[in-house]
């Protein structure tokens, strides 16, 4: 190789060089492009007499700037980020929506309120009654359109599921294509086809933006890509599609599948993490489902505990419990939903129903039983289930721990036959209720039932469902059974106690249709005999749970006191029913009608209670009796009024307001946590892309110097072959 040749040489190193500068300037922009680079080699020198003598040069590859670990990098922060990005765009359209005064709930529950007030201040007054109806209907458009919106919500987050595995599906069969391409290329030449393998890497990251993805290279240079723990989506040239499928456990909701030849496979929610898709399923399962039950448990406890509350009193047309016409529910609300696995057996198929406990417990009420063979006492707490046995009385009383307060030794109770009983803890006391905020699953292994609250994964189990139901009941609010069918072995079910509360929500249409039934009054009324010489007084009485079975009797109750024993003496208590004295924190139970007299004592038997006061002379009366000129009585339209401030909800721990200002308050601060996170993802992705650019970014100014580089070069050869010519001419000339 002579002058000539190694001068040509360096041309062609020059012009590739130029060219792969122009190459990398007009890609300055080009998303996921990569900067190239031309690798020069010296060619082999040949020996001569004088030792080696070079060759001149070649490009023996064109090398893209590419840095596997730093492009990870990127790919792991985008896929995070762009999570997060999904989380709180959904997140925000909550927080604003629940925290607006013309949409949240909070100013309607206070103008309700503000009706019952009116209508206990002037119970007669039509106009006061129609105004609380109209104000609860209010509030119950409120909650409608609450949920209304989350379920809007539920449907886009399902579009967007869809949308979004349509992407992935596309991106994956363009990395396929570009796989073959890649490996034909590669192999027909032996270099890499740089441009090819940027558009690939530019789809994985594109796909770690809807999902989060892993990659691997095989040795013909094609990705395999993975999903989850190790699911693929293209391996090779070849694609498994995924697909957004209704879900097993609640086809009302989509999940993610793959597509085999043998059919689609669910995946589960947490294997489908990063990118779009991971952050509308963890909205979706963390916020929205959260979000959804807390609303329906603020609608779905209003609506007990009113209607319990409700259920004591009577109407203006002088009805109470127990009356054809009276309607005890001022609200309709619906039962749990029960949704059966997709897998359940289908032979006998099994359907399993769910009730809300009703009316919601109270502290201080219990039900006393003894057995058909007169042999075994049983005492209930009706606030959780809590039962204590004895085979008298006295080893009952023995059982009751002291904290109850009860003295249970003077009570009768016929051997078949139940009574109720009211501790001290029970006049006065609120309702509430004990729902969560959360679904359950309810599972059958062939042995056990067990049935999981999703929110914190607490378990109880049993070999009889009625068993654990009656649990359940006491603990957590709601009740279960077997509908029809037979429950099979791997069976499971999906119970949702309050998440369609608030779209079912709704004023009693009978009620509201007449507002004369607002059961504003109490339905007894209490007397001081005026022939009395003592100065004792007796209290309005107030109706207990259980008031109206069995019925009140007609004639009333009256209490005549007895001097020389400090007496009373009730006439006309129904039969079978126990009177409960509480003084001082402590009930005892007494079979009547005679009891022992003490001043500001609580009186209570057959669901009502009231309290006599003052020094009573001998033959002093006291009666009780039905309310039958109540229409100016406000007493129960007090005490739902007073519902309001009472702790009514998770287990009396908070009133409709604050548990609701509690749901805000939860949204807006998951909003502002995924909102920091977000902005603190930012930065980590524009740190890891600063990192890859500052290796495969093209620079402007670089390529700049490269081009006068490799032009002075181009000119400097093209200059030898300049010289090499004239020096060709002169030896011509010289032989001539």
């Amino acid at each position: 190789m002579g002058i000539v040749s190694t001068g040509i040489t360096g041309l062609q190193v020059a012009q590739l060089g130029l060219l792969t500068t122009e190459h990398n300037i007009a890609n300055a922009s080009t998303p996921g492009f990569n900067r190239q680079r031309t690798i020069q080699v010296s060619n082999i020198a040949t020996l001569s007499g004088a030792g080696f003598i070079g060759q001149g040069a070649h490009v023996s590859t064109i090398e893209r700037m590419y840095d596997t670990f730093l492009s990870g990098q990127v790919n792991r922060a985008q896929t995070t980020s762009s999570e997060l990005d999904a989380y709180y765009t959904q997140i925000k359209q909550i927080d604003n929506m629940l925290a607006d005064p013309n949409a949240g709930v909070s100013p309607a529950l206070q103008e309700f309120f503000q009706g019952v007030q009116q209508v206990s201040a002037d119970p007669s007054q039509l106009p006061a009654r129609q105004a609380m109806i109209s104000s609860a209907q209010a509030l119950v458009a409120r909650y409608q359109g609450l949920e209304d919106r989350i379920s809007q919500m539920y449907a886009g987050v399902n579009g967007q599921l869809t949308t979004a595995v349509a992407s992935i599906n596309s991106y994956s069969e363009q990395i396929a294509k570009l796989n073959e391409s890649i490996r034909n290329a590669g192999s027909s030449i032996n270099q890499p086809p740089n441009d090819l393998m940027d558009q690939r890497d530019q789809l994985v990251l594109e796909l770690n933006k809807l999902v989060r993805v892993t990659t691997t290279t095989n040795s013909d240079g094609s990705y395999n890509v993975y999903i989850g723990n190790g699911q693929q989506l293209v391996t090779g040239t070849q694609v498994t599609k995924l697909t957004a499928l209704p879900s097993i456990a609640d086809p009302s909701r989509l999940a993610v599948g793959l597509q085999t030849a043998s059919g689609s496979q669910e995946l589960p929610e947490s294997l489908v993490t990063g990118g779009t898709l991971g952050g509308l399923l963890s909205f979706r399962s963390g916020s929205l489902d959260r979000i959804a039950n807390d609303l329906g448990r603020n609608a779905v406890s209003l609506a007990l505990t009113f209607n319990a509350q409700h259920a004591l009193g009577q109407d203006l047309l002088g009805q109470s419990i127990g009356n054809a016409g009276f309607v005890a529910n001022f609200f309709t609300v619906s039962q749990p939903t029960v949704i059966a696995n997709g897998n359940n057996s289908v032979v006998t198929p099994a359907t399993i129903s769910a009730a809300l406990v009703t009316p919601p417990p109270i502290d201080g009420s219990y039900t006393l039983d003894l057995n058909g063979a007169g042999t075994l006492y049983t005492l209930t707490r009706q606030s959780d289930g809590t039962a204590w046995n004895g085979a008298s009385l006295a080893a009952l009383q023995a059982a009751v721990p002291a904290s109850e307060g009860l003295a249970l030794t003077g009570a009768t109770v016929a051997a078949g036959a139940s009574t109720q009983v009211f501790g001290p803890a029970a006049i006065g006391a609120n309702y509430y209720t004990k729902l969560t905020g959360s679904d359950y699953r309810l599972d059958y292994d062939g042995t056990n039932y067990t049935i999981t609250r999703l929110s914190d994964n607490t378990q109880w189990s049993n070999a009889s469902l009625a068993t654990l139901s009656t649990t359940v009941a006491g603990s957590d609010g709601f009740s279960f059974s077997l509908a029809s069918g037979t429950v099979a072995s791997g069976d499971s079910f999906i119970i949702r106690p309050t998440r369609d509360a608030a779209r079912n929500i709704a004023v009693n249409p009978t009620l509201a249709a007449d507002a004369r039934l607002i059961a504003a009054a109490m339905p007894i009324r209490t007397a001081a005999a005026s022939a009395n010489t003592g100065t004792g007084s007796i209290s309005d009485g107030k109706s207990l749970p259980g008031f109206g079975a069995p019925a009140f009797p007609a004639g009333g109750v009256s209490l005549t006191y007895d001097s020389a024993g400090n007496t009373l003496t009730l006439a006309g208590v129904p039969a079978g029913a126990n009177i409960s004295v509480a003084v001082g924190g402590t009930t005892t139970v007494y079979p009547g009608p005679t009891i022992p007299y003490t001043s500001t004592g609580t009186i209570s038997f057959a669901g009502v209670s009231f309290e006599i006061s003052g020094n009573l002379n001998n033959g002093d009366v006291f009666s009780l009796g039905n309310n039958t000129a109540g229409v100016s009585d406000g007493r129960n339209a007090l005490a739902l009024g007073q519902l309001q401030t009472q702790n009514t909800m998770s287990g009396k721990t908070a009133s409709y307001q604050t548990a609701y200002a509690q749901l805000v308050s939860d949204a807006g601060n998951k909003s502002r946590e995924i909102d920091v996170k977000g902005q603190a993802q930012s930065a980590l992705l524009k740190q890891a892309k600063d990192a890859r650019d500052s290796l495969s970014a093209v620079n402007l100014d670089e390529e700049a110097a490269n081009l006068i580089r490799y032009q002075q070069a181009y000119q400097a050869s093209a200059k030898m072959l300049d010289i090499s010519s004239k020096l060709f001419d002169v030896l011509l000339a010289i032989h001539s």
